[in-house]
């Protein structure tokens, strides 16, 4: 490991020295602060904070170089080491009363191992609550008030400049730490319950035309880069997440009866669902070499091993088709919309897609309702045509 000046121009220049698989570079300005660079093709450096725990050495990850600039990486740094000098060095074996387990002690000890466990955005957890431990990480559970987080709320925007929608993810989250506590018995009552949002909406949903589709597969079945593009196809075929796809499995796929069972550990709800596979979905698995060679589906020829992320080709191939920034979740919106347009319930889709909860599916009724006007209005128009002509 160097010690070294991190600073922007250094960063945009990072590379893994020839013969090592990963080196890290440790900041001088701010200790614990540690940037990782790898040298498979794909990855990009990381951020990470090195601390001791107990005697022992842990690591903490607080992003990509991608998502955090250098200062907001010393600023999280900083952050954490603050909640961690307020936690407690010893744990003391001791009866507490309701509500007066320190959050800190409450959230170390309780909810990140409960969340790393069950849920996939464990890892957003710890980034929210370094922000949510830096002011209430000291206040025994009891003593959270809801006045003192909604200056809380106010002031991450005011303030710290964040938008409204990721204000409203500190709130939340700690909102379901202490429904946590609730229910584990360690607190009463929760003081956050219904406690107001900014709700800002903003989802941005992007759904492909009709020329749009056709520019977009003509691309994907004739460019070079088959890898990528085979991934694309087949996420605009089946509505898959991009996850899903790139751990995709051989074994997961039943050919005979068009039907690919993705797996618990893969699902963003972590339950086991079946996605049937449409005639294009086929056609992308009739196009892989993989099969009989490799575990998974998608393999990139580069490295030989599963694609870790398709983003560059990405922007490449959707700039040839002309569709704009359309992102890759897109994919998973337009696959909807192909479903609803055609004429399928929104509880098929909601089956399809894996949504766990039909709100979630509902921010497609208005293709449904759409397609009804349009029905309606070609009624409208046989009405008026077989109507009785004027005097």
């Amino acid at each position: 490991m160097s010690i070294v000046n991190l600073s922007p121009a250094f960063l945009a220049n990072l590379v893994c020295p020839s013969g090592k698989k990963r080196i890290e570079y440790c900041d001088a300005e701010v200790r614990g602060l540690i940037v990782e660079v790898r040298s498979a093709v794909n990855s990009v450096p990381t951020w990470y904070v090195r601390y001791k725990e107990q005697g022992k050495t842990r690591y903490e990850k607080l992003g990509d170089l991608k998502t955090l600039s250098l200062v907001q990486a010393r600023k999280q740094t900083l952050m954490f080491k603050a909640t961690l000098s307020k936690a407690p060095k010893t744990e003391v074996k001791v009866e507490l009363a309701k509500g007066a387990m320190l959050l800190d002690a409450f959230v170390r000890d309780h909810v990140n191992p409960h969340n790393k466990m069950r849920k996939r955005s464990h890892v957003r957890d710890l980034q929210l609550y370094q922000r949510v431990g830096a002011k209430f990480g000291h206040l025994k559970l009891s003593e959270i008030s809801r006045r003192d987080v909604q200056v809380f709320h106010n002031d991450l925007v005011k303030v710290e400049g964040l938008s409204p929608a990721t204000a409203d993810h500190h709130v939340v989250y700690l909102r379901r730490v202490l429904n946590l506590a609730i229910q584990w018995e360690f607190l009463e009552k929760n003081a956050l319950s219904n406690i107001p949002l900014m709700k800002v909406d903003n989802k941005v949903e992007q759904y492909l035309s009709d020329d749009q589709v056709r520019q977009l597969v003509d691309v994907l079945t004739t460019d070079a880069a088959f890898g990528a593009s085979n991934i694309l196809m087949f996420l605009l075929s089946t509505g898959a997440r991009l996850n899903e796809a790139v751990q995709a499995k051989w074994e997961q796929i039943d050919l005979d009866h068009g039907i690919w069972r993705i797996p618990a550990t893969n699902s963003k709800n972590k339950r086991t669902r079946s996605v049937p596979l449409n005639d294009s979905a086929m056609w992308v698995l009739a196009q892989l070499e993989t099969q009989g060679r490799h575990e998974y589906l998608f393999v990139n020829v580069a490295t030989n091993k599963p694609f870790v992320t398709i983003t560059r080709a990405w922007y490449r191939l959707r700039a040839k088709a002309g569709v704009g920034k359309l992102r890759i979740h897109d994919l998973r919106h337009s696959f909807a919309s192909f479903l609803v347009n055609g004429g399928r319930s929104l509880y098929e889709v909601q089956q399809i897609l894996g949504h766990s909860d039909p709100k979630v599916t509902m921010r497609y009724a208005h293709l449904s309702t759409k397609a009804l006007k349009e029905a309606a209005n070609a009624g409208s128009v046989i009405v008026k045509t077989a109507g009785p002509k004027a005097a």
